[in-house]
Order: structure tokens, then sequence, then C-alpha cells
């Protein structure tokens, strides 16, 4: 019997354990890869306050790590497929079933794929949801990126380094990044910008060779000759394993509030993974904090020992 189970370690499952371990509770943490979430796929941040020149995301995933890491705190490398509630709660993996009193759910979200023609049969070659991952295989080449919004300019000015020609296509007329990232983005001469249009499209032969992209204003379509495509359109959460047992809204997210009581007693969230999350790093890693906070009081009643 352990008294929480952090499922997930991105910015807001690390908080979460940090504060916990830190409160003496008996905690247990699973993370199916390697701690550190979305954020290790991101080159650079520079709004998360304390880093003036910005920091990468795979170092700052490795500072929350190192700090988790002055702690008695548990990690399990298991993927766990399933939750219920029956005298306790049951956290089940591929492996084991562990009894706990108390769980946050801080599984983050996974890029959204788009069911472009060809989208499927391309990825990993030509086809990426990473530019910081999957850049360096693209230097002096031409690619598309496909987005309007901060996560998709982001990546689009860090692709800008290594290729030689990048067409950001976007749906609308003008793009909704920041204003910042808009002012980096127009300022770069290798960069052309395919407006009101969309992908209809991805071709090659054992790779990718072109995209067929249509304007959906004048509903007229031209090919583009390149080499790569960079999909950033938004992120689904990774709560498949739920289904079943929380109450999720419709595109998949707990539902959870500003309270991080989820629809099950007990069962708490965190994070990009829940509705309405602000899905940045500084709000995670605070919603984290407040979660363990929550979980923290709710053990002290059933305990017995409240302070209220």
């Amino acid at each position: 019997m352990r008294d929480v189970a952090v499922v997930g370690l991105g910015p807001s499952g690390m908080t979460a354990a940090l504060y916990l371990t830190r409160s003496k509770l008996d905690i247990l943490c699973f993370e199916k890869t390697s701690p550190g979430g979305q954020i290790v796929m991101t080159d650079n941040i520079e709004n998360y306050p304390g880093f003036p020149e910005g920091i990468s995301g795979y170092k700052l995933a490795e500072l929350f790590k190192k700090q988790l890491q002055n702690y008695p705190v548990e990690i399990k490398s298991e993927e766990v497929i399933s939750i219920e509630k029956k005298d306790n709660l049951i956290v089940k993996t591929s492996f084991f079933d562990y009894e706990v009193l108390s769980v946050i759910v801080s599984t983050g979200a996974y890029p959204r794929r788009l069911g472009i023609k060809g989208e499927d049969v391309f990825i990993g070659r030509g086809v990426s949801y990473c530019a910081t991952c999957d850049a360096n295989f693209f230097k002096g080449k031409r690619v598309a990126v496909l987005g309007g919004g901060d996560s998709a300019i982001e990546e689009a000015i860090f692709l800008s380094k290594f290729v030689e020609k990048l067409y950001l296509i976007h749906r609308r007329d003008r793009l909704r990044a920041v204003g910042v990232l808009q002012d980096k983005i127009l300022a770069l001469t290798n960069v052309e910008f395919v407006l009101d249009s969309a992908i209809e499209e991805i071709g090659g032969d054992s790779k990718v060779n072109f995209i067929q992209v249509k304007n959906l204003k004048t509903a007229d379509s031209k090919r583009i000759d390149l080499d790569g495509v960079f999909i950033f359109a938004g992120y689904t959460p990774n709560t498949q394993f739920l289904k079943e047992f929380l109450q999720l809204d419709s595109e998949g997210y707990i539902i959870a509030a500003d309270s991080f009581k989820t629809s099950i007693e007990g069962v708490f969230t965190a994070g990009d993974v829940r509705s309405s999350s602000l899905k940045q790093v500084i709000s995670a890693s605070g919603e984290g904090a407040h979660a363990a906070v929550k979980v923290s009081k709710y053990l002290d009643k059933i305990k017995g020992v409240s302070y209220d």
C-alpha cells in the first residue's frame, strides 16, 4: 500500500512528486519512457523564469530530474494500462497491480495527426512532428511546416537554421502565434508563407518528394516539391487508458476544473492532460504543486489527521 501514485513524469508530474516526497508521503511514480515529457523535444524555452537566455527543454528536464533525485522517490519504468477503484485505488501496469490511496494523473499529451493522405505512410520517411528531433536530417533541404500557433512557429524558426527553404502552411490568412514569434519568423529570408491553404496529400516514393496544397478560398491546387513535412496541429491527451474510468471532455482531456479533483474520489490530475490547462511548462509545474497539496490534504482527511 502506497500513499500516492504519480502517473507521468513531465513537468507537472515531477513537481508533484517533489512536493509529495517533501511532505514525507510514500509515493510511487510511473513513467513509460524517460522523465521530462514533451519538453525534451523543445529546442529552446524562452518563457520559463530564471533563464534569461532561455534553456533547452532537454536541459530543463534534466534539472527537474536531478532535483527530484535528492529525495527517496521510486520510479517505475512501466506503462500504466488502467486504474480501478475498489476499496482503494488499483494502478495496473503490464507487469503488476499496485494498491494506493490516491493518484495524480499527469500523463500529458502527444502530437495530433491530421489524417492527410500519405501522412501515415511517410512517418519517419519525411513526415515528422518534432523539429528538435529531426531537423538535422534536413540540412540544406526543402521542408514544409503545417500550423500557425506558437508551437508551429517556434519549430519553424528552429528548422529555418538548417533548411534551404521552408514553406509555412496555415489555414487562415494570418498567424495566431504571439507577436514576438511572428516578428521573428517574418524576418527570416528562407521562409515562404502559404496562407489560406491546407495540405491535401503528402506524396513520394520511398520518402517524401512533394505535397499537394489547396487554397481554401480559391480552391486552386498546386504541387510543391520538397523533402519533408513537419506537422504541428495541437495535441491529443494521453487518456486512452482512462476512457472507462474518468470523466473526459469531448477531446479526451480530464475534466477537473481548478480543484484538480477528477470524477473519481482520490484521483487528481495536473498538467497538459487536464481540460482547460494552459499547456505551458510554468503552468504545468504550478498545477503539479497544487495537485500535490490537494492530495496531501485529502490523505490527512482519510487518515484522520487533518487540521481542518
